[in-house]
Protein backbone atom coordinates (compact mmCIF):
# COMPACT_ATOMS: atom_id res chain seq x y z
CA UNK A 1 0.00 0.00 0.00
CA UNK A 2 1.49 3.39 -0.94
CA UNK A 3 2.28 5.91 1.76
CA UNK A 4 0.21 9.06 1.99
CA UNK A 5 1.93 12.08 0.51
CA UNK A 6 2.18 15.06 2.85
CA UNK A 7 0.56 18.16 1.46
CA UNK A 8 2.62 21.30 1.38
CA UNK A 9 1.42 24.69 2.55
CA UNK A 10 -1.56 25.70 4.60
CA UNK A 11 -5.00 24.13 4.04
CA UNK A 12 -7.85 26.28 2.73
CA UNK A 13 -10.10 27.38 5.58
CA UNK A 14 -13.18 29.52 6.08
CA UNK A 15 -12.42 33.22 6.65
CA UNK A 16 -13.74 33.01 10.23
CA UNK A 17 -11.23 30.26 11.05
CA UNK A 18 -8.05 31.87 9.73
CA UNK A 19 -5.16 30.95 11.99
CA UNK A 20 -7.02 28.01 13.57
CA UNK A 21 -4.62 25.42 14.95
CA UNK A 22 -5.47 22.21 16.78
CA UNK A 23 -3.10 19.62 18.21
CA UNK A 24 -3.43 16.35 20.10
CA UNK A 25 -0.88 15.75 22.85
CA UNK A 26 0.71 12.33 23.43
CA UNK A 27 -1.78 11.89 26.30
CA UNK A 28 -4.78 12.47 23.99
CA UNK A 29 -5.49 15.99 25.20
CA UNK A 30 -6.84 18.28 22.48
CA UNK A 31 -5.40 21.79 22.48
CA UNK A 32 -6.54 24.61 20.25
CA UNK A 33 -5.85 28.30 19.80
CA UNK A 34 -9.58 29.10 19.42
CA UNK A 35 -12.01 28.82 22.34
CA UNK A 36 -14.33 25.81 22.22
CA UNK A 37 -17.44 28.00 22.55
CA UNK A 38 -16.42 30.11 19.55
CA UNK A 39 -15.74 26.96 17.51
CA UNK A 40 -19.11 25.46 18.49
CA UNK A 41 -20.91 28.67 17.48
CA UNK A 42 -19.18 28.57 14.10
CA UNK A 43 -20.17 24.93 13.57
CA UNK A 44 -23.77 25.59 14.61
CA UNK A 45 -24.03 28.37 12.03
CA UNK A 46 -22.27 26.62 9.14
CA UNK A 47 -22.79 22.86 9.44
CA UNK A 48 -26.11 21.04 9.13
CA UNK A 49 -26.71 18.49 11.90
CA UNK A 50 -27.89 15.26 10.28
CA UNK A 51 -29.40 13.95 13.51
CA UNK A 52 -31.61 17.03 13.92
CA UNK A 53 -32.59 17.36 10.25
CA UNK A 54 -35.82 15.39 10.66
CA UNK A 55 -36.91 17.75 13.47
CA UNK A 56 -36.44 20.80 11.26
CA UNK A 57 -38.38 19.18 8.40
CA UNK A 58 -41.43 18.49 10.59
CA UNK A 59 -41.42 22.07 11.94
CA UNK A 60 -41.53 23.54 8.44
CA UNK A 61 -44.67 21.59 7.46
Amino acid sequence: MPKKMKKEGEPEVHDDLKGFDIKISPFGEITSNIEVDKLNDFLDDNVEDKKLKHLNDSEEE
